[in-house]
């Protein structure tokens, strides 16, 4: 059982950016995936979530309107669409796999090992 984070790198602000997050050996669809991220001396905070039951997300409220989640079933990968990236948005990514859809780390059994995004002039 793994995912497998990528997309991260260095981009200006005002970019975008487009995270994946692939799983093996455990069917993506089957769970609700959340992407978190991480700051340098901050704790992890959730970013965007996707329900495996109705499809509904969740935005923070630092991103909404601006980062997008989308999940392809066929195969299994959740995305992540940044746009309008702010110096505030830099920070490791993480996505997570679990069984309740929520927004705090306790609800994800599964992580990816994050992808780093740096917004930057």
């Amino acid at each position: 059982v793994q995912l497998q984070a990528s997309g991260g790198g260095v981009v200006q602000p005002g970019g975008s950016l487009r995270l994946s997050c692939t799983a093996s050996g455990f069917i993506l669809p089957h769970f609700a995936n959340a992407w978190f991220r991480q700051a340098p001396g901050k704790e992890r905070e959730s970013v965007s979530c996707i329900s495996n039951k109705d499809g509904r997300t969740y935005y923070a409220d630092s991103v909404r309107g601006r980062f997008t989640i989308s999940r392809n079933n066929a195969e299994s990968t959740v995305y992540l669409q940044m746009n309008g990236l702010k110096p505030e948005d830099t920070a490791v990514y993480y996505c997570g796999a679990g069984r309740n859809y929520g927004t705090t780390t306790l609800d994800y059994d599964y992580w990816g090992q994050g992808t780093l995004v740096t917004v930057s002039s």
